[in-house]
């Protein structure tokens, strides 16, 4: 499958099969994840993979939005420096590397904010990460066991060629 069809195929999903993901899938996602786009190339992140069964399900109960987490066969988290810059849009770059790389392997995923969230230290304690970290997403992921075809907006309603004409 080209690439670009993973990107137009790929659909949040939320209800997942109660089978586990392979290692060697986990640390490949985990790879892609640590190779995203960084400003400066500083590269400010600590990314967890979440697969004990009680974690998920402490996790889903601290997500306000993530109660689904608890389905998942591993769930990732992205944390990054708060003090630097860019730490929003590279935590971001990464997420977005999981969820192309999950998508990628038949892997579905959902993404869960984490930045600006009450639950931003809960989640931060909860794995013991330090304190010059800030939660910037959770994914969610696990083998589908719903297949939404949920619509998008037409090119035309979203997008713009070098002038915006309302």
């Amino acid at each position: 499958m080209d690439f670009t069809d993973i990107i137009k195929s790929r659909r949040s999903i939320r209800r997942y099969q109660d089978m586990a993901i392979p290692q060697k899938d986990l640390d490949d996602v985990l790879t892609c994840a640590r190779l995203a786009p960084t400003a400066i190339n500083i590269q400010p992140w600590l990314i967890g993979c979440i697969t004990d069964k009680a974690l998920l399900q402490q996790l889903a109960e601290t997500a306000d939005h993530g109660k689904f987490i608890r389905g998942a066969a591993a769930c990732f988290v992205v944390f990054c420096e708060k003090d630097q810059k860019y730490y929003l849009e590279d935590g971001c770059a990464a997420t977005m590397n999981i969820i192309y790389a999950c998508a990628a392997k038949g892997i579905s995923t959902c993404w869960v904010a984490g930045d600006k969230k009450a639950y931003v230290d809960d989640v931060r304690k909860m794995f013991n990460v330090p304190e010059q970290y800030t939660l910037v997403s959770m994914v969610p992921a696990g083998y589908p066991e719903e297949q939404p075809k949920k619509t998008k907006k037409s090119l035309e309603e979203v997008t713009f060629h070098n002038m915006y004409k309302p």
